[in-house]
């Protein structure tokens, strides 16, 4: 994505349990209109705030969390390459 526009989360767990949250959210604003009326779609903008604005906003995320420092994107004259990154090492337990 260009502008450093990242929908990742810290880690994968965080970001299924998003995923969850939401989409259980938005299925349960529909599913009880019947229940409760209109009142059950106030759950619809928990699901979204949830999932950061839409679905595929969160799918673009689940592929950037889970390749987060994994792959990397330069582009030149040329056109853009996405390579492997280099794995970045941890300074903890370092004394």
């Amino acid at each position: 994505m260009t502008g450093g526009r990242s929908f990742a989360s810290a880690s994968l767990a965080r970001h299924l349990l998003r995923g969850a949250v939401g989409f259980s959210a938005l299925v349960g604003s529909v599913a009880l209109l019947p229940v409760l009326g209109p009142v059950g779609l106030l759950l619809a903008p928990v699901g979204l705030l949830a999932l950061r604005g839409c679905p595929t906003c969160w799918a673009i995320g689940l592929v950037q969390t889970v390749s987060m420092g994994r792959l990397r994107r330069s582009c030149g004259e040329d056109g853009c390459e996405l390579t492997v990154a280099e794995p970045v090492r941890s300074r903890r337990g370092t004394g």
